[in-house]
């Protein structure tokens, strides 16, 4: 027996479809005279091939072509006129398969075909573009349905990824290896800075502030992730000292671009951790921000060595896959070792 599973859901569809068809136009032969049930089954089984091979040539045409994928206006340009060419096509079929059918059986038909086409030409046509509009229209409102669908999941998808990104990130901020080191750092500056300890309080708590109430957006403008970064970057330099040299390259044209919040702090940040802070001489990172080819590209540095832990650490498997949904498959993320000690993060995302 056939599993019904192994049939996709358009087969069924079209065979379900043009079956009914068929067997309504079969019971309005039977109500009629002269039924017969011999040429009923050819009748639907002519059916069944002549209008599932015309539908399914058109899907063929449509997803070469990629038509699924257009908005509705350059869509409507395509569909209007093979509507008509649909239509066309089942009135010449219709009216060959019941001419050849009825001369072939029929006793006493002497009718020209050029007579009996010119008799059934019309309300043939009609419909056919009727049923054709109405196959083309439930085959495109199912794609719409799909890609809305699958748009609604990964834009849910997205946002559960950012804010894991989010709660990760506060997280790193809150850990007690940073928290307390940034604690210790401004109580050894109380006595000795007491200025340069407001400020690493100030930083601390604009840090814990920016994490808790103001990422909750797909996409930011640059300069509001690097003011991020330059008070991450600030704290850590109280932290680290002179072990943390910093070095920022930016075009100022591109501050307003939009990019996925924490994206090039979360590469700062594991450039710290897996980098300067498993060196006694410390390091330098350095942030490169260009425009490559209509990307942004963002290159963060810093000195060290490549590893497995420094692969997976703080979220950049995370943010790999929100670079991936959010654009699409259309951005990029990179992390190699550049040589002379140093290891290289890069994303590279399309300039909206």
């Amino acid at each position: 027996m056939l599993d019904r599973r192994n049939i996709s859901l358009y087969w069924r569809c079209q065979l379900i479809g043009w079956s009914a068809a068929s067997l309504y136009w079969g019971l309005a032969g039977y109500t009629g005279t002269n039924f017969s049930i011999l040429l009923a089954i050819i009748h639907f089984l002519a059916d069944l091939l002549m209008y599932i091979a015309v539908t399914h040539l058109f899907r063929s045409i449509s997803k070469h072509y990629k038509w699924h994928q257009l908005q509705p206006r350059p869509l409507l340009l395509r569909i209007v006129p093979a509507t008509a060419l649909l239509g066309a096509a089942f009135m010449i079929l219709t009216i060959g398969k019941t001419f050849l059918i009825r001369y072939t059986f029929e006793d006493g038909f002497a009718i020209t075909f050029q007579h009996y086409f010119n008799s059934q030409w019309l309300v043939t046509l009609v419909t056919g573009v009727r049923l054709m509009a109405i196959w083309i229209l439930a085959y495109y409102l199912y794609h719409y349905a799909q890609r809305e669908l699958k748009a609604t999941r990964e834009s849910a998808r997205l946002a559960l990824i950012a804010k894991d990104a989010q709660l990760d990130n506060l997280s790193s901020q809150l850990n007690p290896h940073f928290f307390f080191n940034s604690l210790n750092n401004i109580k050894a500056l109380v006595l000795e800075d007491p200025h340069a300890a407001r400020r690493a309080i100030d930083l601390l708590s604009e840090l814990l502030r920016t994490a808790l109430y103001k990422r909750d957006g797909m996409l930011i403008p640059l300069k509001e992730e690097m003011a991020l970064i330059n008070d991450y970057l600030e704290l850590e330099r109280i932290r680290f000292e002179r072990r943390l040299e910093t070095s920022i390259e930016i075009d100022h044209n591109l501050l307003l671009t939009l990019v996925p919040p924490l994206s090039i702090q979360a590469l700062v940040e594991n450039a710290i951790k897996h980098g300067i802070t498993k060196r006694k001489e410390g390091g330098k990172i350095t942030i490169s921000v260009t425009e490559e080819n209509g990307f942004l590209k963002t290159r963060v540095s810093n000195s060290g060595k490549l590893s497995n832990v420094s692969r997976l650490g703080l979220g950049l498997n995370n943010l790999e896959e929100r670079l991936a949904l959010q654009f699409n498959g259309k951005a990029s993320f990179e992390l190699k070792e550049a040589g002379d000690d140093t290891v290289s993060a890069t994303i590279k995302i399309p300039i909206k």
